[in-house]
């Protein structure tokens, strides 16, 4: 690791530290889950401010006048403004920007009414924009009035004061790039600690960092560029931006129901130096509403709700489920999320969601004819992933990944049992680098590994009645070493001969203090009891 990393790699270290140190030590009885709207939108806001900050020093390099003077001029403020909107899809009057607000707090003169004036003007500053929908209730949920800061005007802003007095302290680094580094990845750092925090709840806005890996790394294999990626349960969009991390991805496409979630998807995009035009998110229910019908992506990347309940009513006559000619359970919508992921994969692209294992054998009226059909008939399931115990905020299960292409060239289906290679963590299991490293390896040579992985032909899935229950293809069994029957006799009896030495032992002794004391007597009586 060069120098320069080595430096990065310690200021972000530090960072993260600070970033939880002031959530934990500032939100007092606040829940971690509601005081994380609050860090979250404010480190956001910095962000964007020191974004605008630097925007505005490029513009104005050739006229040696700072950003305040220029937009106190008149005839330069307008012409100002549209440049920087035009490039960041926003504006953030000098006044109003971070710095000037902490400038405020420090002068004794700031009240939260201001800095909800700021967030407004912000969000006003992209109506009729092209940045408009990207912008639109972005800061919802930094709720300046509610009564969980205090009970006064005066209580609330001494609290969001002192924390954004302890975030203008710290370090996100100095030009875009490092910002966009260090700030990103503290902001997907504090994510993940709320998320640890949610229990049950984290599983709806976050995908732990080292399956959002092992996925974006299945769908970018010998794909350094890719024009499209789509998820359709983005949570807090992690896992998207994972496959940014290993291709060149055009744009971001995601849907999300929950409106907290979707606005953090969103913060989380431009905090990592994603361009408004360069990602489209929306929210609301992706199986009973399709935000994005009709379009077709080159990476589909989801980890979705396990078992989820849905409405089937009229599904049939959905072009994304018709074919199927049955619809997933009411009670487990798994499928139905599988369907709903193929219909947007390009011919040419390449899909892979996490799931729980249930979706590999469950028969019924529907499942089983599903999975069929998918392998038998339409031959896109290329890889069958089974997963540790336990590694998700949530939930303790084991899940699968599975793979899809589609125009396959092969009906074979490729296995690997991971289930025992983790990391034990204090509340829950991990996967290191190695181990993912290990399945992306073993997946791409496509060959049979002794006990963890193996090529399965479409008459082997045939004879199993298309369950693919990873014990019938893949043999773990571990022969017990044979047992020396005669050594574990003679062991046995030796056993047995020293208790009853010691046995003899403690009753010698336990007559001599009942020789000692007359009142004893009873006592070693009862424990002769206990010895026979």
């Amino acid at each position: 690791m060069s120098e320069t990393h080595t430096q990065q790699a310690q200021q972000q270290a530090e960072l993260q530290k600070r970033l939880w140190s002031i959530a934990n030590d500032l939100r007092g009885n606040m829940d971690a889950s509601e005081f994380r709207n609050y860090i979250l939108g404010l480190i956001f806001y910095r962000f964007l401010s020191q974004r605008e900050d630097d925007v505005a020093a490029e513009q104005l390099a050739n006229d040696g006048i700072t950003f305040e003077e220029a937009y106190a001029d008149e005839d330069m403020r307008d012409m100002l403004q549209d440049a920087i909107t035009n490039i960041l899809g926003f504006f953030i009057s000098p006044d109003n920007l971070f710095s000037s607000l902490v400038a405020d707090i420090q002068a004794g003169h700031f009240d939260v009414e201001k800095l909800a004036n700021a967030v407004n003007e912000l969000e006003n500053s992209t109506i009729g924009k092209e940045s408009e929908t990207d912008f639109r209730g972005l800061f919802e949920d930094l709720d300046l009035n509610s009564s969980r800061l205090g009970s006064t005007v005066a209580q609330r802003s001494d609290l969001i004061a002192k924390v954004m007095l302890n975030l203008a302290d710290l370090d996100f680094g100095e030009g875009k790039a490092e910002i966009d580094v260090l700030g990103g990845d503290a902001y997907e750092y504090l994510i993940g600690q709320f998320a640890s925090t949610a229990g049950k709840k984290a599983g709806e806005f976050y995908t732990p960092q080292q399956v959002s890996k092992l996925l974006s790394r299945l769908v970018t294999l010998d794909r350094p560029e890719i024009k499209s990626v789509y998820d359709p349960t983005m949570g807090s969009g992690s896992l998207l931006l994972q496959v940014g991390n290993y291709a060149r991805v055009g744009n971001y496409y995601g849907q999300e129901l929950n409106g907290t979630t979707f606005n953090l998807a969103r913060m989380n995009m431009l905090m990592h130096g994603i361009n408004f035009s360069r990602f489209e998110m929306k929210q609301g229910d992706t199986l009973e509403d399709d935000k994005f019908a009709g379009q077709r992506f080159d990476a589909v990347v989801a980890n979705p709700p396990y078992s989820a309940k849905w409405s089937t009513d009229g599904k049939l006559d959905d072009e994304r489920f018709r074919k199927y000619g049955k619809t997933a359970p009411k009670s487990k919508a798994d499928f139905a999320f599988v369907e709903h992921m193929l219909f947007h994969l390009n011919d040419d692209g390449r899909m892979a969601v996490v799931l729980p294992h249930g979706v590999l054998f469950r028969g019924g009226a529907a499942e089983g004819v599903i999975r069929r059909f998918m392998i038998e008939r339409d031959n896109v399931l290329d890889g069958v992933i089974g997963l540790p115990a336990n590694l998700f905020y949530g939930t303790s299960i084991p899940t699968v990944v599975l793979v899809f292409k589609k125009q396959r060239t092969i009906d074979d289906i490729f296995f690997i049992d991971a289930s025992n290679d983790f990391e034990k963590g204090k509340n829950q299991n991990n996967l290191t680098d190695e181990q993912v490293d290990k399945i992306v390896e073993t997946y791409q040579q496509r060959a049979d590994v002794d006990k963890y992985a193996h090529v399965a032909t479409l008459d082997e899935i045939k004879e199993n009645d298309f369950n693919l229950n990873i014990p019938r293809y893949v043999d773990t069994f571990e022969e017990e070493p044979p047992v020396d029957v005669d050594k574990l006799v003679a062991d046995i009896q030796t056993t047995n001969q020293e208790i009853a030495e010691q046995e003899t032992e403690f009753t010698s002794m336990l007559a001599e203090l009942v020789g000692q004391d007359p009142d004893a007597q009873q006592q070693l009586e009862k424990l002769k009891e206990l010895f026979k």
